[in-house]
């Protein structure tokens, strides 16, 4: 079975075409190889409101997963993560904390991060998750969250928990 995802990478930088967006094709290639259908990029400066607006288009267009990418450290343009929370059901804190823990084996500035992980609900259930803004913190998020994301899209529809059983994480 295959889901659909989406992956939105928020930066001043990169919107204005004056920085290459670097996350977001690694979190693409990354959900295209673990079997999702991936949306065509989009990329939005770091404003609450577009953030929110493309969240809800991805969601509205299908989106099983929804990933950003960027906006989550603690610049004062970093707004990902406050244009996300009111969108959500409830969160997921455990994936955010594991991916924190899984970068901060290479760097302590893993733990500057902010992102966040939960469930929007709509006319499906919708799992979304602030990775960093770099390739490494993409890979990292991928690590934790490709052994999961099946499982995750599954339960949201209700799947029995022993139907799947993802391999251990670490």
């Amino acid at each position: 079975m295959s889901f659909r995802a989406a992956v939105i990478t928020c930066s001043d930088r990169a919107s204005a075409e004056a920085y290459e967006d670097r996350s977001g094709p690694v979190l693409r290639e990354g959900l295209a190889a673990l079997g999702f259908e991936v949306a065509d990029a989009v990329v939005v400066p770091d404003e609450r409101d577009l953030i929110a607006a493309r969240i809800r288009d991805a969601v509205a267009g299908g989106a099983r997963v929804v990933l950003t990418t960027g906006g989550t450290g603690v610049g004062p343009r970093d707004v990902t993560v406050e244009a996300t929370r009111p969108l959500l059901a409830y969160e997921v804190p455990g994936i955010a904390e594991a991916v924190r823990a899984a970068g901060a084996a290479k760097t302590p500035l893993s733990y500057l991060s902010r992102g966040l992980a939960g469930i929007i609900d709509g006319p499906h259930r919708v799992f979304v998750y602030n990775a960093p803004g770099s390739r490494g913190g993409a890979r990292d998020a991928l690590a934790v969250l490709g052994p999961l994301l099946v499982h995750i899209v599954e339960q949201l529809d209700g799947a029995d928990h022993d139907l799947h059983r993802p391999p251990s994480v670490g």
